[in-house]
């Protein structure tokens, strides 16, 4: 079985930017273990399958071990294949069906802007066995299904340099490192050794907790965020209460087609 693949960097300007999604478009579903098995093949953070069905589009998320319920990145660059490069759809939005509900996704201009359900993060017990593995204790600790750490300047956020195989042990889905930003409103960096990704280039579903964060702690709706990972990405972002709006650009990296064997069809 032959299946179309597109490579794509999400939340980037310029290829080798941002965050790269593999997204294969798909008539039916596959079995699970094939969707797994080509998302362990890319080797990608996430490898994003969708279905076309009553107008609407059915979305699931693959990092190379696991099936994920959110994937900001993945989800942006599929709504850029399916509007930009494929033509499937004659405008936006374009409306997903999810393992987080109703997702959607609209062009403006040159960027493609999510709309995902808020997730503030609230207070909890400290960690130390977290605190150790990252090298240096947070200003703040707090949690949604990801831990979440607020350091003082970006330069902190810059040099951490955590010990995966202890933040692999840490029970949560990944690790949120944030601070202020000095061009922008705040920076982060996102850790999930647990998931198969010691870091994550630019994390649109981290920002489902980081924007509504940010939104209080410097009175403001409309932000700029920077994910200063080593690859880097830019992030427009909204507090919309019980929503938040995450917007980035998409560039196109690869086009082809992948070959399936039949048992796994």
């Amino acid at each position: 079985m032959i299946l179309p693949l597109y490579q794509v960097d999400a939340f980037a300007s310029q290829p080798f930017r941002g965050n790269p999604a593999a997204i294969c478009p798909l008539e039916r579903w596959l079995k699970d273990e094939a969707l797994q098995a080509i998302a362990a093949e890319n080797n990608l953070s996430e490898t994003a399958y969708y279905v076309r069905e009553n107008g609407r589009y059915r979305l699931r998320w693959f990092t190379p071990t696991v099936e994920v319920d959110l994937c900001g990145h993945a989800t942006l660059a599929t709504a850029y294949v399916i509007l930009e490069l494929r033509k499937e759809s004659p405008s936006s939005p374009v409306v997903f069906d999810s393992p987080s509900g109703e997702l959607t996704v609209t062009r403006d201009g040159d960027r493609y802007v999510l709309d995902f359900p808020s997730r503030p993060p609230l207070e909890c017990a400290e960690d130390s066995v977290l605190f150790e593995a990252l090298g240096a204790r947070p200003a703040a600790f707090l949690r949604t299904g990801d831990c979440f750490c607020v350091y003082q300047t970006e330069d902190q956020i810059r040099s951490l340099k955590p010990d995966m195989s202890k933040l692999a042990s840490v029970d949560c889905r990944g690790v949120i490192v944030t601070a202020p930003g000095g061009d922008c409103d705040f920076v982060s960096r996102f850790f999930a050794p647990r998931a198969g990704i010691p870091e994550d280039p630019v994390t649109g579903s981290a920002h489902t907790t980081l924007i509504p964060y940010w939104s209080r702690k410097l009175g403001k709706k409309v932000l700029f965020a920077r994910q200063i990972s080593r690859r880097g990405g830019e992030l427009w972002c909204e507090d919309r209460g019980a929503r938040v709006g995450i917007g980035g650009r998409a560039v196109k990296y690869l086009e082809g087609q992948i070959t399936i064997p039949s048992e796994w069809v």
